[in-house]
């Protein structure tokens, strides 16, 4: 239980740096794609659409966090590998659903939701962001097996 509970906070911490250093990767990118913009702004438009993104981003990698653990019992791979290999499979296989944020998301077209799908930059900061995700997972949720 103990190790449950160390991944998941370990995935929330990691979603929670992803979601501090967004800034950063907007200005290195030229380009203001934000997941918890898109979270948050799914929810509300009203002034607390960051705090609601933030949350939901949080509790995601929280879950990501839980699956990560459950993974590394049963997959003979470095548990610091696994979290980065996890963290950048996710981010391949789930991003042509931008398609979807693109078409139909109801705050789409305003800031932190540009077009993402034919977006290379945005798909270099959310390759970033996973990257990030996956060392401070495979950090802080520890090496032991």
């Amino acid at each position: 239980m103990k190790r449950r509970i160390r991944a998941a906070a370990s995935g929330a911490a990691a979603a929670a740096v992803w979601a501090a250093q967004e800034p950063f990767d907007q200005r290195l990118a030229r380009c203001d794609y934000s997941d918890v913009a898109i979270l948050g702004k799914a929810v509300t438009r009203g002034p607390g659409w960051y705090g609601v993104g933030f949350a939901v981003h949080v509790v995601n990698g929280a879950l990501f966090g839980l699956a990560y653990n459950e993974t590394r019992r049963i997959v003979p791979v470095d548990p610091r590998r696994l979290a980065i290999g996890m963290a950048l499979a996710e981010h391949v296989l789930l991003y042509p659903l931008t398609y979807f944020v693109d078409r139909y998301h109801p705050a789409r077209g305003q800031p932190g939701i540009p077009r993402l799908l034919t977006n290379p930059r945005a798909f270099a900061q959310a390759t970033w962001r996973h990257a990030i995700f996956g060392v401070v997972l495979g950090r802080l949720a520890g090496p032991d097996r």
